[in-house]
């Protein structure tokens, strides 16, 4: 989880909504990462283990997802029906998987798998709470910048947020694929 690197994406996905509406998706897309995050952390590698999933396929997959993503930020594709925009943007791609993404919920399985007793619990827990308070106030006071940089600016943090996200996912899927191969 990254928080000063999804301002550029916040703002590229809600520009052009009122404060009031980007506010409430800032709420939204935390919310959304901390359930699934919460989840994970819970009961995360016995779903993983139904599903017969490895943590290198859910990387490449999340890797692909964040691609697509990625291309439509650099494209400046939006194609989200009018009567769930709202909705759509806050809990895919922002509350997942740009927030909590298959690097997030991997290192959540792990440190919960690794930290025994009460107070390892704790420490992780806790660390999982601060850190969506803090995207939670870093997206939520990112709308100030829209005031500063205008619409030209806008599209082009919306460019170059595409093009980050494009080699992260790259990278995603390099790091999955690097322990396909080395597991093998």
């Amino acid at each position: 989880m990254d928080p000063p690197g999804i301002t550029p994406i916040f703002l590229g996905l809600t520009s052009g909504r009122p404060a009031k509406v980007q506010r409430r998706m800032a709420w939204q897309a935390v919310a959304v990462a901390f359930g699934v995050i919460a989840v994970f952390g819970v009961v995360g590698q016995q779903i993983l283990d139904y599903l017969h999933v490895s943590i290198p396929a859910l990387m490449i997959a999340g890797g692909l997802l964040l691609l697509l993503i990625a291309l439509d930020l650099l494209t400046g594709k939006n194609e989200e029906p009018t009567q769930t925009k709202d909705v759509n943007v806050a809990l895919v791609p922002l509350g997942m998987p740009l927030l909590a993404g298959p690097g997030a919920i991997v290192s959540v399985i792990l440190a919960v798998q690794h930290n025994h007793g009460v107070s390892g619990q704790i420490s992780v827990w806790a660390a999982i709470v601060a850190m969506h308070v803090v995207l939670w106030l870093v997206m939520r006071f990112s709308l100030v910048i829209i005031r500063v940089i205008k619409e030209g600016g806008v599209v082009l943090v919306t460019r170059l947020a595409g093009m980050m996200l494009s080699a992260l996912a790259v990278q995603q899927i390099i790091n999955g694929i690097t322990q396909v191969v080395q597991g093998t």
